[in-house]
Parts: C-alpha cells; sequence; structure tokens
C-alpha cells in the first residue's frame, strides 16, 4: 500500500464556513463508537480532503483524556486515509469530513483504528453507489 501517510496542516478542516456547512448539510455514517459526517463538494478548483476530528467534553471532563482519544483518532485516521484520497483525485472533487467519538470509556487504539477503518469502508460504498 504506497501513499503519503500524513496529517498536516492543508489536511486539517479549521474553516469556520466549511465546518458549519458540513454539519449542516453533510451525511453521517455511525461505526461504533464513531460517528463521522462528510460532505463532498466541488467548491475548491483543486481536488483536496481535509477533516476535522473531536471529542464531547461533557463526556470526558479531563483534557488529558480528550486529547489522548484525538491524538488516537487522527493516527488511525492518518494511516487508513488513502483510499479517501485515491477517490478524491479520481472523482475531481473535495471531501470534508468530521470524526467524532461518541463512545462513554477511553478507547484502546485497537478498537478506534478498527471503527476508523469501517467508518471510511462505509462512505466509500455510499459514494460509489449514491442513494
Amino acid at each position: 500500500m504506497q501513499g503519503r501517510f500524513t496529517y498536516g496542516r492543508e489536511d486539517r478542516l479549521k474553516s469556520r464556513k466549511r465546518i458549519e456547512s458540513l454539519f449542516r448539510e453533510g451525511k453521517r455514517v455511525h461505526a461504533s463508537p464513531l460517528t463521522v459526517v462528510y460532505r463532498f463538494h466541488r467548491d475548491n478548483p483543486l481536488p483536496m480532503l481535509q477533516a476535522g476530528v473531536t471529542v464531547r467534553a461533557k463526556q470526558f471532563r479531563l483534557s488529558v483524556d480528550r486529547n489522548r482519544i484525538k491524538r488516537l483518532l487522527r493516527e488511525a485516521y492518518r494511516l487508513q486515509q488513502q483510499p479517501l484520497r485515491d477517490m478524491v483525485r479520481q472523482g475531481n472533487e473535495s471531501l470534508d469530513l468530521f470524526l467524532l467519538f461518541t463512545g462513554k470509556a477511553l478507547p484502546a487504539y485497537p478498537e478506534l483504528y478498527a471503527s476508523t477503518g469501517e467508518a471510511i469502508r462505509k462512505i466509500l460504498e455510499r459514494h460509489e453507489r449514491p442513494s
């Protein structure tokens, strides 16, 4: 499996406008303990893939716990994003997505890795056969 396994500045979803439109118009995929909100669009001249990660502060009061979960989520996404990159490049469109951790307990990395892969697989399937 070749590809860029990076998650740098240009790969992070930071624009408030795009985040708001993502949550307003995006579709959702559930892969317990994750929910992924995603949106394909053709606003940009260049195809790009941008992602964000969040954990509810109400669920995890300690910032140490939230930051650990976010770090694990980013790593799981970073290692499995290549199929999404290829799809975006082929379709000449952009994809914004946001990974939301919805679990109630601190997860183990293998659990997050598996659920991230499952969510990515569901996004790919839905995009291949639009509903």
